[in-house]
């Protein structure tokens, strides 16, 4: 009985963090099917979190939204995400500068930028207070109720949910619409695109700043469910694991999801092991190094049989042959 309460409850712990993860990885998976290689996940994800956790702790204690907050929050760090991957994009796009050193650059100036606004805003904190109105868990009524399966699939964060339906949502774009064969034609061939009279560049700015979008909100989830605030190691490494999840997943949405749940469970492991008093026997160092090392060594078995799109990392030139 206990095994499968165990089981239930690390089931749904791989959720809850798995969702930041799918969300980063369909921000890479749109960027990098348009051709642009997207380093910069974790310092959109970063960005995302400090923005969702500023504006619900402003809109709850000045504003009063209540339980609006959280949502405001949300929806404010999307906006943010896609702004701010506009950098990354004329870098990138425009002016054909290497695609990993912009990335970087962004993930650099997201961790310096986010501590000091929050420095500013907080007078001097570098974290944001507890917020009082983060997501609270949504139980769908009768399945919340099935014995372990219940409290494994069905009790859970709205974002959670949000995720999976923006995981269909992706792969019919990407597989059944005009929009999505336009994008990964142009991360495939872009002359070849452009000779049809498909606009690469507008492509993949788009792409690049649904990017950051996408980005922004696993880092927001990150902030409005497990930690409930931001502080300077929020993310702390989740951008480049949602990466590796993309490359797991050969650059494909329903893929990369599961790699992202695999992923996911590494992550719960440190909760679950902890709260069933696994830790007893099982140095607490060891699994807190699990995720980070199970990355390394399915990057190091998978990596060199995922084939990425053809122009991916290559800055197009109009005219060039």
């Amino acid at each position: 009985m206990q095994f499968l309460q165990m089981a239930s409850d690390l089931t749904n712990t791989t959720i809850v963090f798995a969702t930041a993860l799918i969300f980063a990885m369909l921000g890479g998976l749109f960027s990098e099917r348009s051709g642009v290689v997207n380093i910069a996940l974790e310092g959109l994800m970063t960005v995302g979190a400090f923005t969702a956790a500023i504006v619900t702790y402003f809109a709850e204690t000045q504003l009063g939204t209540g339980p609006l907050s959280p949502w405001i929050g949300f929806l404010s760090a999307m906006i943010v995400g896609f702004v701010f991957a506009i950098p990354h994009a004329v870098a990138s796009i425009t002016f054909r500068a290497n695609q990993v050193v912009s990335g970087v650059a962004l993930n650099f100036l997201a961790t310096g930028l986010t501590l000091y606004l929050c420095k500013i805003l907080l007078n001097g904190s570098a974290q944001t207070p507890t917020l009082k109105n983060a997501f609270a868990k949504w139980d769908i009524p009768f399945l919340s109720d099935i014995p372990f399966i219940g409290n494994a699939l069905f009790s859970g964060y709205p974002t959670s949910y949000i995720v999976f339906i923006l995981v269909a949502l992706s792969a019919f774009i990407l597989y059944k619409t005009p929009f999505g064969l336009r994008l990964r034609a142009v991360g495939e061939h872009p002359m070849a695109a452009d000779s049809v009279a498909v606009n690469v560049f507008r492509m993949r700015y788009i792409a690049v700043m649904l990017s950051g979008a996408l980005a922004a909100m696993g880092g927001a989830t990150i902030a409005l469910t497990t930690t409930s605030n931001f502080s300077h190691n929020t993310i702390s490494g989740q951008g480049f694991i949602a990466l590796a999840a993309l490359i797991f997943g050969k650059w494909r949405p329903v893929a990369g999801m599961f790699a992202a749940l695999f992923f996911g469970v590494a992550s719960a492991l440190k909760s679950v092991f902890q709260i069933y008093g696994v830790t007893n026997y099982i140095p607490v160092d060891f699994i807190y190094i699990f995720p980070y090392a199970i990355t390394i060594l399915v990057l190091a078995g998978f990596v060199g049989r995922a084939i990425a799109p053809a122009a991916n990392g290559i800055p197009y030139e109009k005219g060039n042959r």
